[in-house]
């Protein structure tokens, strides 16, 4: 399929005649013909051109936790796609395939704005979710999409780093419903050395996101043994979250399993999470979780006033909801944080791929 000379935004000319692109911190600077780090934005003579404009890596239809989202309508159903290539480097990256492609030939399924959201209708979707790589390279993309679901009552979800600029993140976040942001570790070292990037543009983030946005926000920590796993560090970041973004935002941990450029490490032990878990916990944040793993206490939704289970789940799958359609827990009526609705069933654990057209 020839490529979709799509016009990309966020980008300026500098004095000697190199295109900066503005998209995310990372300010590549283009002679013609170059492509940034995340090689899906281009520029051709003097125009930024997003070059995975109406095209993906392919469709799923996910359950909401997967993503993970653990309240933003527990039990509904999500499509999910993305493009290939990203602004990050991340040595340990699970989508590798994906996000490190350099064959546009990756690209496989095309679809317009209108054909995704129809589709999302179609299957029931409560959402559609920008995923599997970063959102943030192909925002364009993403932003219509985001306009075309609105249109019909979906919901929108960004799977993210958060690296991205100013300008870009404010246009961005205004087409989104929920985010989850992968916030890699807590030291500038580990983003510099593991990921190519720096640590503060994604804090900023994050705190855009929860004090100046009405998007629903919850927070991944992948937590990789030795690099980022330390009960330093896990305070630290559980500290600052209490403190700069507030108690009632969920924090999930997940198992690292060797892949890409670091298959030598060996996979998060269980309880290295069980431990990560209490110490956010201990230090006042009221819904953490644990995934990647089968631990239904780690991935149960408790009461944080009287302690009551309210949404239990084993891995992706529900095995009850006690919570109320307004979010509240039945036997005390605190408020839960989140999205919710009546509970009427599940979407459950299944991973069905579709295929979309036109």
């Amino acid at each position: 399929m020839k490529e979709a000379l799509y016009p990309g935004r966020y980008w300026h000319l500098l004095h000697d005649g190199r295109m900066q692109c503005d998209l995310c911190p990372r300010n590549c600077r283009l002679h013609a013909g170059q492509r940034g780090a995340c090689f899906v934005r281009q520029r051709i003579d003097d125009q930024m051109i997003l070059t995975a404009y109406g095209r993906s890596s392919g469709f799923c239809i996910d359950p909401i936790e997967k993503k993970p989202l653990n309240h933003f309508y527990p039990g509904s159903s999500v499509l999910s796609f993305g493009t290939a290539g990203c602004n990050l480097a991340c040595k340990f990256c699970q989508n590798w395939d994906i996000s490190k492609s350099r064959e546009m030939d990756k690209l496989a399924a095309a679809a317009t704005p209108d054909a995704i959201a129809n589709a999302a209708t179609a299957y029931g979707c409560k959402s559609v979710a920008f995923t599997y790589n970063d959102p943030v390279i192909f925002a364009e993309y993403a932003m219509d999409v985001a306009d075309a679901c609105h249109a019909r009552g979906i919901k929108t979800v960004a799977v993210t780093a958060g690296y991205i600029g100013e300008e870009a993140r404010r246009d961005f976040y205004a087409k989104m419903d929920a985010a989850n942001v992968d916030l890699k570790a807590f030291t500038d070292d580990f983003y510099f050395n593991l990921t190519g990037a720096r640590l503060q543009p994604v804090l900023e983030t994050l705190k855009y996101l929860k004090h100046e946005t009405g998007v629903w926000l919850e927070i991944t920590t992948l937590l990789i043994p030795g690099r980022n796993d330390s009960k330093d560090e896990i305070r630290a970041e559980s500290r600052w979250i209490a403190k700069e973004l507030g108690n009632d935002v969920p924090l999930h941990f997940t198992a690292f399993h060797p892949d890409y450029k670091m298959t030598d490490v060996p996979p998060t032990p269980p309880s290295t999470l069980a431990r990560a878990r209490k110490i956010a916990l201990a230090e006042g944040l009221q819904y953490v979780y644990t995934g990647n793993v089968h631990d239904i206490d780690g991935a149960t939704t408790y009461c944080p006033t009287c302690h009551a289970p309210l949404i239990v789940r084993d891995w992706h799958e529900i095995e009850s909801c006690r919570l109320t359609q307004e979010g509240t827990c039945p036997d005390c009526h605190a408020s839960i944080a989140g999205r919710f609705e009546q509970f009427s069933g599940q979407f459950g654990r299944r991973r069905i791929p579709i295929r979309i057209g036109g």
